[in-house]
C-alpha cells in the first residue's frame, strides 16, 4: 500500500508539471527554474574547473563514477548520441558533463581516459567534503556498496542527468530509464537553448 501511494503521489506531481510547463518537457520540467549550483574541481585534463553559468553552454550534468559498470556508460552513451543527433551549430554550446562520485578513484588521468572514449565529454573531479555539498545541491545520494578492500568497491548513486541552461538555471531532469529515447531527450535540449530562463 505504501508503494502504491508513493507512486500515486509520484505521479499526480509529474502530471501537474507537465500541465504547469508551456513546453511538455519529456523529461520532468523544474518550473520555478532554480538556480544550479555552482562547483569547482578538476577536469580530465589536470585543470582547475569551475562550473558556472557563461551564457553559451547548455549542460546535460550526471554523476558517476568510471568503474560504473553499466549505468554510468550507458547515461553517457545516451546524452552523447544526443549531442551528436544537434544540428554542428548547436553542438557546440552543448555539453555532456559527468562529475564523479568516487574522487579518490577517479583521477584526472583516468577521467581523461573515460571521457574521450565518449567524445566531447567534461569529467570532473570535485574532492570530499565538497563533493557531499555539491551533491546535496542537487538532490544527489551515493554511498560505497559491495566493499572489498579499500580500492574495491562500487558505490549506489542517484541516476538522474539534469538539464542545465546557458544562464545556468535547472529546467529539468531525466532518469536513467529515459535517456535511451533519444530524440524526445533532444527535443528537451533543443527547446532549453532556445528558450533559456533569464
Amino acid at each position: 500500500m505504501a508503494a502504491v501511494a508513493v507512486a500515486l503521489l509520484l505521479g499526480g506531481v509529474w502530471g501537474y508539471t507537465r500541465l504547469k510547463s508551456p513546453y511538455p518537457f519529456f523529461g520532468t520540467a523544474y518550473d520555478a527554474r532554480p538556480a544550479a549550483a555552482a562547483f569547482t574541481g578538476t577536469d580530465q585534463d589536470n585543470r582547475a574547473f569551475s562550473f558556472t553559468p557563461d551564457g553559451k553552454t547548455t549542460t546535460a550534468l550526471f554523476f558517476g563514477f568510471t568503474h560504473c559498470p553499466n549505468i554510468c556508460p550507458l547515461s553517457l552513451t545516451y546524452l552523447t548520441k544526443v549531442r551528436q543527433s544537434l544540428p554542428a551549430a548547436e553542438q557546440e554550446n552543448f555539453r555532456v558533463m559527468m562529475v564523479s562520485v568516487d574522487p579518490s578513484r577517479d583521477t584526472p588521468t583516468r577521467l581523461r581516459e573515460y571521457a574521450t572514449f565518449f567524445g566531447k565529454a567534461t569529467a570532473v573531479n570535485v574532492p570530499e567534503p565538497q563533493l557531499a555539498a555539491v551533491a546535496r545541491a542537487y538532490g544527489v545520494g551515493y554511498e560505497k556498496a559491495d566493499v572489498k578492500s579499500p580500492d574495491e568497491y562500487q558505490i549506489n548513486h542517484t541516476t538522474a542527468s539534469y538539464l542545465i541552461d546557458r544562464n545556468g538555471k535547472l529546467r529539468a531532469l531525466w532518469d536513467y530509464s529515459q535517456l535511451p529515447q533519444v530524440e524526445r531527450v533532444t527535443a528537451d535540449v533543443r527547446y532549453v537553448m532556445q528558450n533559456p530562463a533569464p
